[in-house]
């Protein structure tokens, strides 16, 4: 609809619905209250250049609130160099594509010759505003189409100047004082310096797409600080930190992170508007109230059975836990709670853990995942456990909780590996032993006479090796296909490759989802799925792989499952939140001819 057209609709509106001026009336009532609350609005448009040009770099933009927070372009480096033409440029795109609006496209990159950004001028208010009643960050970015974490990782949206150091609370740290900046992964990190604290407290959201329009929102009440993108807060609220720390004499930059004091990684991408007002925003208050991933996730909420037939059996994998065993724990121990709860149910003869159980080495995440597990071992659940690169550190924790001695007494566990971190268990489901080889990434080369050994030995069983990395997904034709790693050749050339019993890889590490199919030497399939789902919303939303054997119809039916949202409250749920993945990648089926497959003599 055009606007003119918008515009008369809307006048029609007004006069047949009564009420309709009252209410108007009303809402403008809420925008002004707003808009009281308003400290800074940075809109990155032509309409609000107060004077100079991007051309001549003296360009200023008018803070749109009308609080004297203006902003003047910066140039560093190289103020001859040929590429200050496209560093910073007008332009048309924007969040909703609408006529009119306008965004500056930053192409910054480290090491480049020159780059730009902005700052705050020296006399602005909110150079000293501290923020004590809580506040509200907003930020209309995109994403650039060429994101790369060697250029562009830590680039800053949002710094305010200075480091803790300064303030002398944190000892010889260059912590930043306040900082909105894009990670290595596109994840969003706001990191802050609060006056109750003598350290800087950081929430992060999921991994963003290159090349998308987003909207955020830091938004602290007081008392905790949220941080939301796209309406969706992936890791909630932090812990108690009250306003932003202040130093005399620095401003904030828009467009450039620091450390120490020095300016650090200048951004990329497109910046629509920065809105900070002095008080938490309800969602409706927020300048996008109703953002949205453009490529959101494909499920549905309803009523999936997981066994088909009493007879069928499922294998169960559980992805990437890392972010839950750092910020999310119920989400860990929802998903442990239900297997417990539903393996005799959907006869579950195996859980499988890919890797990466924790996000660091740290005793609280450690116990989180312990505390999740003990469901299982209550209930004397069958599972195993990989390690992830996350899980390796000195004195190796990982052995320590998860080795070998936590495993001596389950009866179908049946060795170790050299280094203790590879292992190999048998379980009975339907007409067949199913051999599970641990293969650890770390540890590969050590261990893969003791793998051939393993498979070696039981030629006759049909078997799954998991191992924390052996394929990742690639675009390709702007589909995304399965392609095996440096650890992954490795594991097909030594273990998989000649190993006819081999019928199935499954591996987590990589950002993704995918899945393929190769053949042996003996020209049988073998079925390579990598399982990770660290990368989206709330670090994975619960969501399991169960794969379900039915030899009597000779199929394997793959589903994908969040016993997390299925028992979310509707209240709380988001346009993200399905128990059920529904796209081509998460729910699937195979043919599978059992007896041909694993005739293994």
């Amino acid at each position: 609809m055009g606007i003119k057209n918008t515009i008369i609709s809307l006048s029609v509106v007004c006069m047949m619905v009564p009420g309709f001026a009252a209410s108007a009336e009303a809402k403008g009532s809420t925008g002004q209250k707003v808009n009281d609350r308003i400290v800074a609005d940075w809109k990155f448009s032509k309409e609000y250049v107060k004077s100079g040009s991007l051309h001549n770099g003296n360009l200023v933009i008018e803070d749109a609130s009308q609080n004297g927070n203006d902003l003047e372009l910066v140039t560093v480096g190289d103020p001859s160099s040929e590429e200050l033409e496209t560093i910073m440029q007008w332009s048309e795109e924007d969040y909703d594509n609408l006529a009119g609006v306008d965004s500056i496209q930053f192409d910054n990159y480290k090491n480049a010759p020159a780059g730009r950004y902005f700052k705050t001028t020296d006399d602005a208010p909110i150079n000293t505003e501290t923020f004590g009643n809580g506040f509200t960050v907003e930020a209309i970015f995109k994403m650039p189409d060429y994101f790369n974490s060697r250029l562009h990782s830590w680039m800053g949206i949002l710094t305010r100047q200075g480091q803790a150091a300064d303030l002398n609370k944190v000892e010889g740290e260059k912590e930043i004082l306040s900082t909105l900046s894009v990670s290595s992964d596109r994840e969003i990190q706001w990191t802050s310096h609060p006056s109750n604290l003598n350290y800087n407290v950081t929430n992060w959201s999921r991994s963003l797409h290159a090349g998308e329009w987003y909207h955020l929102a830091v938004v602290n009440d007081g008392e905790t600080t949220t941080l939301s993108v796209n309406g969706v807060s992936d890791y909630g609220e932090s812990e108690e930190v009250i306003g932003m720390a202040a130093i005399e004499g620095k401003g904030w930059n828009i467009g450039a992170s620091e450390w120490g004091n020095e300016l650090d990684a200048l951004f990329a991408g497109n910046l629509q508007q920065i809105r900070i007002a002095d008080e938490a925003l309800s969602k409706k208050e927020w300048l996008v109230p109703d953002a949205r991933d453009s490529q959101a996730i494909e499920g549905n909420n309803d009523k999936i059975p997981f066994l088909t037939d009493k007879d069928n059996y499922n294998f169960l994998f559980v992805p990437d836990t890392q972010k839950y065993a750092n910020h999310n724990p119920e989400i860990l121990n929802s998903q442990m709670n239900w297997i417990a709860k539903n393996t005799k149910k959907n006869n579950i003869v195996m859980n499988a853990f890919v890797g990466d159980i924790v996000d660091s080495n740290s005793e609280v995440q450690w116990n989180r995942s312990l505390e999740a597990i003990s469901y299982l071992d209550k209930k004397e659940i069958p599972y195993i456990m990989a390690a992830g690169n996350h899980d390796y550190a000195s004195g190796d924790p990982f052995l320590t909780h998860y080795g070998p001695e936590r495993f001596a007494d389950k009866e179908y566990y049946l060795g170790s590996s050299p280094s203790g971190y590879g292992s190999y268990s048998v379980v009975e489901a339907g007409s067949y032993e199913y051999l599970f080889l641990i293969v650890d990434m770390k540890n590969l080369q050590m261990d893969l006479e003791w793998s051939k050994n393993v498979l070696e030995q039981h030629k006759d069983k049909p078997t799954i090796i998991v191992s924390h990395d052996i394929i990742y997904p690639e675009a390709e034709n702007k589909q995304t296909v399965a392609a095996q790693s440096a650890s992954g050749q490795l594991i097909w050339n030594e273990l998989v490759h000649g190993h006819n019993q081999v019928f199935m890889t499954v591996n987590g590490h990589y950002f993704g989802i995918a899945h393929q199919v190769q053949q042996n030497a003996a020209g049988n399939d073998v079925i390579q799925m990598l399982v990770n789902y660290q990368d989206v919303y709330r670090g994975g939303n619960g969501w399991l792989r169960l794969v379900e054997f039915d030899e009597e119809k000779e199929k394997l039916f793959f589903r994908t499952y969040s016993p997390f949202v299925d028992e979310m409250k509707k209240k709380e749920a988001t346009y993200v939140d399905f128990k059920n993945l529904t796209d081509s990648s998460n729910h699937f089926e195979m043919g599978f001819e059992f007896e041909e497959r694993f005739n293994l003599n």
